[in-house]
């Protein structure tokens, strides 16, 4: 059995959304190649409490607040790694490298810094999802509502939609899915079209998302046929089905229902700490959907969420 070493990962974060990177000194294992910052956990030693140490032995900081992200398995040639990734929004005192490290602010997007270790490239991508995901709902609202609303969140901030209105009939979808883009577009916002391959591309959207019954029957990201260059969600309700979301390299899941909610009342929810546990475990970022409002995010995050899935709220 492969002996797996644990290590703490910190995803430094500034509010321009600029995370830290360091460069591995000469000595190390992938000398000059770029990296999060972190090390390896001691025995008997909590992931929260190697984090901090870590870092104020690397960086001379004091982490204030910091949350679980993601959790990824990786073999290098070496060594076998679970990397616990932690978003780190607020510390004391400013980085400074003690152990002959270089330290460089980058954006997610474009970093700038080569070469990176393998196993962050994922990590990068991932850190492009914005906090908050809005689910259409223009069924209810009205295609002319829905738009107008989708203009007022796009102004106030919404960077990632999922189109769903699954039962307006495919040609109204088609053109919803067209002028939903031609919104999002101007405001670099992204756009996922629920379950439809052939609709996403015909509109130009951004990517696909998947019911949970539509992942299933895949086996591979590929299977999907999605060029790379495509976003795919999954919505989950359990630990088997974002497992198999992970499997499927999705590049989020929505998991629910968080908590109870007014379209399912008495429905079973997952609570927090079982969320928590989930999306701690998962390899994959996770949002909280279910009973969540715009004010939920920190609240989320702090539950290890990448964010929230909004369906009225987001409109509203």
């Amino acid at each position: 059995m492969t002996e797996i070493t644990e290590i703490v990962a910190a995803v430094i974060i500034q509010p321009d959304d600029r995370i830290l990177l360091a460069q591995r000194p000469q000595g190390k294992a992938y000398a000059g190649y770029w990296e999060f910052p972190g090390g390896k956990v001691e025995p008997n030693e909590s992931l929260e409490v190697a984090l901090a140490r870590e870092l104020h032995e690397e960086l001379g900081i004091v982490v204030t607040r910091a949350h679980r992200w993601i959790t990824r398995v990786f073999a290098y040639p070496h060594a076998t790694v679970r990397l616990n990734f932690f978003r780190v929004f607020e510390w004391q005192g400013e980085p400074f490298p003690h152990e002959g490290q270089v330290l460089s602010w980058q954006r997610p997007d474009a970093v700038e810094v080569t070469p990176l270790l393998p196993a962050n490239f994922p990590i990068l991508k991932a850190l492009t999802l914005p906090p908050m995901l809005g689910i259409s709902h223009a069924e209810s609202l009205g295609v002319d509502t829905f738009l107008a609303r989708l203009d007022v969140a796009l102004h106030n901030g919404l960077r990632l939609i999922q189109l769903r209105d699954k039962t307006l009939p495919e040609d109204a979808r088609l053109l919803l899915a067209r002028a939903t883009v031609q919104h999002a577009r101007p405001h670099g916002a992204r756009v996922l079209v629920n379950g439809s391959l052939e609709l996403a591309l015909a509109a130009e959207a951004d990517g696909v998302h998947l019911d949970s019954s539509a992942a299933a029957k895949l086996t591979a990201r590929s299977d999907c046929g999605a060029p790379d260059s495509l976003l795919i969600g999954v919505s989950c309700h359990d630990a088997s089905e974002l497992a198999h979301a992970a499997a499927l390299q999705a590049d989020y899941a929505l998991l629910s229902p968080v908590l109870p909610t007014l379209t399912h009342p008495g429905a079973a929810t997952l609570g927090w700490d079982t969320f928590a546990a989930l999306a701690a475990a998962s390899p994959i970022p996770v949002y909280g959907l279910g009973g969540l409002e715009h004010g939920d995010v920190a609240l989320a995050q702090s539950h290890g969420a990448h964010g929230v899935a909004l369906l009225r709220g987001a409109w509203r």
